[in-house]
């Protein structure tokens, strides 16, 4: 009983905060970190469509923080163009999260390289301010867990998802009546990867919510079988059903669910577009409830971290369990480097700071690396040394994980 009254005091908290900031002048204002991604002109138009319908007209996107990771091409390369485009349609565009957040109601988090949302979230949840943040959650599950972690202790709303969860049919199968109980799933989508993220964490995570909307939360454990052109991960759920995701690099690659019912089986996989997730943030927003629930977000990271363990292992099933105690027990060294001009860096783990050229920083981290699992670090460029030695410079801590980039 006491658990239920804390999360409904909760839900209630986070509701009048959002409602009191509704309140202020008849307009939610959002702001968006991250202009690196196709998704942030999609949800500007979305939103601030003078003729859309009445929810979208509560609500208006005022701001962005470019942000941009140099070492994703997929990030540093759009982040010139997408920026242009928040400044054409109407935008501020701020020079820190801080002062992004300090002008806004709730954060859409759009970063497409998911390793700096952690470092991107925190100052949105100091500021206890709702936030959106799009697909990936986080580089790793350790982050996708800190995220929740910090959020929960905050008393701020946070919620993720694919514009895939909001396909109409998945919505619908997970308690069709047509079809009886949902027996067995198998989705695909397209799967390219990304080497600075675990594979399915990129572009796979579409086919995956997939799955997830259509079978529950309740998946145990996981086994992978790995070529070049495709992944098949087969996902034990705690019921004993089983669900698949195929993941494709070769060949046609659509996103389509065949969902296997009591009474019937179902093809399904018309995308619809962006505007069903959009508006599911602004609802979000409005009522600062997410419409999906924690530890579903959580197994769908653990299944993919849990994939890749499989893979490691030649296709060993991986229970979900294990995932996330491995990615607890992490023991990481968070550090910052910052540039001071073009062959010297201070290393600030913390404990000590020290000035480092470009080889001391490798040999830096290979040290660091025999005490901890993980480096985790933030460059931060602010000096503004040439682009080509901070690619120097990240090309020589490639074994520790970027966090965020300052500049």
């Amino acid at each position: 009983m006491k658990r239920i009254f804390a999360v409904f005091a909760a839900l209630c908290m986070a509701t009048l905060l959002t409602n009191a900031a509704l309140a202020a002048d008849g307009t939610f204002k959002i702001g968006v970190i991250g202009a690196t991604t196709s998704h942030v002109p999609a949800f500007v138009k979305t939103i601030n469509n003078p003729d859309g319908d009445e929810l979208f007209q509560k609500f208006e996107v005022v701001g962005v923080f470019p942000g941009g990771v140099p070492d994703n091409v997929d990030s540093w390369d759009r982040v010139h163009e997408y920026t242009k485009f928040c400044e054409d349609a109407g935008l501020k565009v701020y020079g820190t999260i801080e002062e992004l957040v300090e002008n806004v109601d709730g954060i859409l988090l759009e970063s497409v390289d998911g390793r700096p949302h952690l470092e991107q979230a925190k100052p949105v949840i100091a500021a206890k301010k709702p936030l959106f943040i799009d697909k990936p959650m986080a580089g790793s599950l350790r982050d996708v867990l800190d995220i929740f972690k910090l959020a929960e202790e905050a008393n701020v709303p946070v919620f993720t998802a694919s514009s895939l969860r909001y396909v109409k049919a998945y919505q619908e199968l997970r308690n069709d009546p047509k079809i009886g109980a949902v027996l067995g799933c198998d989705a695909t989508s397209p799967a390219p990867t990304n080497p600075k993220h675990p594979s399915l964490y990129w572009y796979g995570i579409h086919g995956v919510e997939s799955l997830f909307t259509v079978m529950g939360p309740d998946c145990v454990s996981v086994s992978r079988v790995n070529t070049p052109g495709a992944d098949v991960v087969v996902g034990v759920w705690k019921d004993r059903r089983i669900g698949t995701f195929r993941g494709i690099r070769k060949g046609a690659a659509p996103y389509s669910c065949k969902v296997y019912g009591e009474k019937e089986v179902v093809n399904v996989g018309d995308y619809e577009g962006y505007e069903p997730l959009v508006r599911e943030i602004c609802k979000f927003f409005e009522t600062g409830v997410s419409p999906v629930d924690k530890q579903e977000t959580i197994n769908i990271f653990a299944f993919m971290t849990a994939a890749d363990m499989s893979r490691k292992e030649k296709g060993k099933q991986v229970t979900l369990e294990e995932a996330i105690q491995k990615a607890e027990e992490e023991k990481i060294l968070d550090v910052t480097i910052t540039a001071t001009d073009e062959s010297q860096f201070i290393w600030n783990d913390g404990e000590e700071e020290e000035t480092l050229d470009l080889e001391e920083l490798e040999e830096a981290v290979e040290e660091a690396l025999e005490e901890y699992d993980v480096v985790r670090y933030i460059f931060d460029n602010r000096a503004g040394i040439p682009f080509d030695t901070v690619q120097k410079a990240i090309q020589h801590l490639d074994e520790a994980r970027l966090a965020n980039y300052l500049y």
